[in-house]
């Protein structure tokens, strides 16, 4: 296959798109954390064909040396890598092996070994000789990084946090790399390393500029020393001397550099730093120091005033020093939907700007294919924090998300398109800045970029209708937040029983999307008065989805736990029968149906028992506030319900729609708790009484309307909303509780 890598004339080829998993291996103590178990990709051979679709020319691949050959070489286990391999190379997948990933090899050896780099040079030869035919290796990847979490942060094993331990890691894995290169090329000569690591610049005060220089320096080191670049006239000799690394140790980089065939950037929106003495003005866990000066370490993009300097400016630096072709070799952010594809678009017209300038960059590389666990806590325990990528693993088989179309496009050729897009993320926003802002004195390429970034940009909002209901201004708050934007339409602006009416408003506003948060939410009164709630719930939203058909616009509709009857004893799903038991069931539960009829396209969300921040009289609300004042509070203790915090709900249905998801959908916060266990459980995490609370029988409440005694929700299609007592926390935070 044709490749980008094959030609040193890069005009003569597009801009690539690579790929890559999460696949750490990192040791803490004694214990391995491993991606790849976590993410199912070691047991899931057929995620291969899923990678494939999206049209990638290569992908960043593991064979590591703690998964193969745990034992000791003479003991490797090759089946998974030879058949994973194998099928790369059926799919036409060019593969960029990977040895040691964030990790410090088997537990027969470690990063301050000094015999390290000969041992995985000996992994690396075995390697090349079971696939003669694999050309392209990183080795190690982000050597630089994983020295400092390593040896100067104690993150990871040998958990050392001094620059001696630093020193040698650093070394050994550097080593690492040029041996295991030239072992390789001993068995293929034309086989080409592809060096990865975070290029993050640090800023800060005037005072601390010495250190900010220091790093500044440091974030070369990797490129640097396999280039042979540091003698004792570059401004960090110094420094490793003083980490306890020996001139004839770096006097042999010299006279045997292995420069990369490619230089691959790893680069985050929160890799740039800024270093601040002035510790009042941020939280104590961001505070720290050198042993000369105390100083609060945060992201730079949290408090420059001109904003990050981006990936623009990080690869035009590279380019400039060392004139090596260049790739990102991951883009990946921990956002919502659409500022994850904002970031990654940011990213490759930042590669395609400079290539029109003469810069070599070959490839964009779409990281975290599966997401990422634990990525919040470094890594350094097992708590089960997901971020999801490219595919979301909340579903019972990886769900391809927005980012997935996204990459097909250009991997096509195509611009991608999505309204989304049309906003700047939130790192160009003024929401960014959480801390006083302050220069960090960017040059003028880099404020010229992010102006051209920010520059006014037509944009077709996200219309949301229900303006006084508690879903709608929920909706209307958080596409603030998010960058979305919406136009919220009151009943008296847009009447959804009216087709006429839906089709104006439409016509006029032409948005992108239409989410109806409108309803009749009252389940006894329904009782009472059914034609009111038919009308609304029913007619209404048929009439939408009629209209939003007609203009190919895509649809979000709510549906409730009350279409169904109890009368199961676990969580529904989406494909489980109805069989509403109030007037308010019916009305849903024919919405459903007739929505889907003219709307095939349309999501459908089923939620149940909301509670919500910003909403004085939901449940959770009114609960806490009559326990706080010592009242009496009667819930009900037979009934089984799903709470659904507002929140996660919208935040899940834009992410939901984004995607591109269609039919019906159960969101609910994960859980199955009665009503009455539901206060105690608010209650308790706000610090209240419940000598008041007052457990009865349903049928002791005279509700009107009658319910379910079980109607927890759950998922066929994925369990992606987050456990109730986490919500509830956040309920508390929020509410300042």
């Amino acid at each position: 296959m044709t490749s980008i890598f094959d030609s040193k004339l890069k005009t003569q080829f597009p801009l690539e798109v690579w790929a890559g998993l999460e696949c750490t291996v990192n040791r803490v103590g004694e214990e391995y954390f491993d991606q790849l178990e976590r993410n199912g990709h070691g047991t899931r051979l057929e995620d291969l064909e899923l990678f494939a679709q999206l049209g990638i020319r290569a992908i960043r691949y593991p064979v590591l040396w703690e998964r193969i050959a745990p034992n000791g070489l003479e003991n490797a286990d090759w089946s998974w890598a030879d058949v994973r391999l194998g099928r790369l190379q059926e799919l036409g997948i060019c593969p960029i092996v990977g040895l040691v990933h964030h990790g410090s090899g088997p537990r027969y050896t470690s990063l301050i070994d000094p015999a390290f780099p000969e041992k995985l040079a000996e992994f690396a030869r075995a390697i090349a000789q079971r696939y003669p035919w694999v050309r392209y290796y990183t080795p190690i990847n982000e050597p630089l990084t994983t020295a400092r979490f390593s040896g100067l942060y104690g993150h990871w094993y040998p958990h050392g946090r001094d620059d001696l331990t630093f020193g040698r890691a650093f070394l050994a894995e550097c080593r690492g790399v040029c041996l295991a290169m030239q072992a390789i090329r001993e068995v293929n000569p034309s086989a080409q390393l592809v060096q990865t690591d975070d290029l993050g610049k640090t800023y800060s005060t005037p005072k601390l500029a010495y250190q900010a220089d220091l790093e500044n320096e440091r974030r070369w080191l990797t490129f640097d020393l396999l280039c042979g670049r540091i003698t004792p006239n570059h401004p960090i000799w110094g420094y490793l001397l003083h980490c306890g690394i020996s001139e004839s140790e770096l006097e042999e980089f010299c006279q045997n550099p292995c420069p990369p065939d490619i230089i691959g950037i790893n680069h985050y929106v929160t890799s740039d730093r800024f270093l601040d003495e002035n510790l009042e003005n941020y939280p104590i866990w961001t505070h720290g120091g050198n042993g000369q000066d105390h100083y609060a370490d945060i992201e730079a993009v949290r408090v420059c005033a001109e904003g990050a300097a981006g990936p623009r400016t990080l690869l035009q630096e590279a380019w400039e020093r060392y004139q090596i072709p260049l790739a990102v070799t991951e883009v990946h952010l921990h956002c919502t939907r659409e500022e994850q594809l904002r970031w990654l678009c940011e990213v490759w017209n930042a590669a395609q700007e400079l290539r029109s300038q003469g810069v070599d960059i070959r490839a964009v590389t779409a990281w975290a294919l599966l997401g990422t666990y634990d990525w919040n806590s470094l890594v350094t325990r097992w708590v089960g924090n997901y971020e999801s990528g490219v595919f979301d693993l909340r579903s019972p088989q990886p769900r391809a998300t927005a980012i997935a179309k996204t990459i097909r496009d250009l991997a096509a050729g195509r611009n991608p398109d999505h309204p989304v897009l049309d906003i700047p993320g939130w790192w160009h926003r003024p929401e960014r800045l959480v801390y006083p802002a302050v220069s960090c004195g960017l040059d003028e390429r880099s404020t010229k970029a992010s102006e051209s970034i920010l520059s006014p940009a037509s944009h077709r909002p996200l219309a949301i209708i229900g303006a006084t209901g508690t879903l709608g201004k929920a909706f209307a708050r958080l596409c603030e937040v998010r960058g979305i934007p919406y136009c919220l339409l009151t009943r008296q602006e847009m009447d959804i029983a009216h087709p006429a009416a839906v089709d104006a408003v439409l016509t006029e506003l032409q948005p992108w999307a239409v989410i109806n948060a409108a309803g009749y939410v009252r389940v006894d009164d329904a009782e009472r008065e059914p034609e009111n709630c038919l009308r609304v719930n029913t007619v209404g939203a048929e009439i939408l989805a009629t209209v939003c058909a007609q203009h190919n616009l895509p649809l979000v509709t709510f549906s409730s736990d009350l279409v169904f009857n109890g009368a199961v004893t676990q969580p529904y799903v989406e494909t489980d029968a109805i069989s509403p038991l109030s007037v308010y069931g019916c009305s849903k539960a024919l919405a459903e149906k007739r929505v889907l009829q003219a709307c095939p396209t349309s999501l459908i969300i089923r939620t149940s028992a909301f509670f919500s921040p910003w909403d004085e009289y939901n449940f959770v609300t009114i609960a806490l506030r009559e326990l706080s004042a010592g009242e009496e509070f009667l819930a009900a203790q037979d009934t089984i319900i799903s709470p659904t915090y507002v929140p996660d709900l919208v935040h899940a249905s834009l992410d939901l729609l984004i995607d591109g998801e269609t039919g019906l959908w159960h969101l609910a916060n994960k859980c199955e708790i009665s009503w009455a266990n539901l206060a105690r459980l608010a209650a308790k995490q706000a610090g209240v009484s419940i000598k008041r609370l007052i457990a009865l029988p349903t049928r002791h409440l005279n509700l009107a309307a009658p319910r379910p005694t079980y109607s927890v929700l759950g998922s066929s299609r994925g369990d992606i909303m987050p456990g109730l007592e986490d919500a509830i926390s956040r309920y508390c935070e929020e509410c300042q509780i």
